[in-house]
């Protein structure tokens, strides 16, 4: 009977425990992921305008712009993957922050090929990726949910 009194009380001071606060965070999340997936159209979109401009400005001009564009897509993927793993599981795994870093970081590497670049900035990328890839090894190696 305690008990019941105690949980009770504990109930009505944690607004978190409520389930209007889980309905709200899923009620977010899909409108943000309704948001990224009209950026991903938009972004289809954008690639098969640049398409035909290959006869008029040549194929690297048009190439930088659909590589630096598909990166873009595959970033965004990632951050959907990101919020579905949170509305599945209600946390958000470590390896899939690393994936959207590594997939950005690769693709601003990809876009200092048709840029002005110093051999710092390049040396910067490269190690900044390995790093991120390390990181990715361990919490892959060192995860609660690895089997042994």
């Amino acid at each position: 009977m305690m008990n019941q009194t105690i949980v009770k009380r504990k109930g009505t001071f944690l607004l978190t425990d409520t389930d209007w606060h889980t309905r709200a965070i899923q009620l977010i999340v899909g409108i943000l992921m309704l948001a990224l997936y009209l950026w991903i159209g938009t972004g289809v979109l954008s690639l098969l305008l640049h398409l035909p401009d290959i006869l008029k400005n040549g194929w690297a001009y048009v190439a930088e712009h659909i590589i630096i564009d598909i990166v873009l897509i595959l970033a965004v993927l990632e951050l959907i993957r990101i919020l579905q793993s949170y509305l599945t599981l209600g946390r958000v795994k470590v390896t899939f922050i690393l994936d959207v870093a590594l997939v950005v970081l690769i693709g601003e590497l990809i876009g200092l090929w048709y840029k002005e670049y110093t051999l710092l900035e390049v040396g910067l990328h490269i190690t900044v990726i390995a790093v991120l890839t390390l990181l990715r090894i361990v919490s892959i190696r060192f995860s609660p949910d690895a089997v042994d």
